[in-house]
């Protein structure tokens, strides 16, 4: 029983981390790309204003750094439960 307790808590903690993960890449790339985008047009990043630069860059750039932030953390959940590689 011990066992299905911890492999139950890790697949938790690993559902939170994707959650977590997903609604950042989510408003990064739909809030401040699309919804907000008239709100940050007075912003200049590289020529564009910053509603643009999200929209075309900056949904790549934070999903590229929450791959790596993933992959450090689920290593640490990894040695917490056990199943370190």
């Amino acid at each position: 029983m011990a066992d299905k307790t911890s492999a139950n808590a890790y697949w938790a903690a690993n559902i939170k981390v994707i959650t977590i993960s997903m609604i950042i890449w989510f408003v990064c790339s739909f809030g401040l790309g699309i919804l907000l985008r008239p709100a940050l047009s007075g912003i200049h990043v590289g020529g564009a204003d910053l509603g643009f630069w999200f929209a075309q860059n900056g949904s790549i750039f934070v999903f590229l750094i929450l791959i790596f932030v993933y992959a450090k953390i689920m290593n640490g959940i990894d040695r917490a439960h056990g199943v370190e590689e």
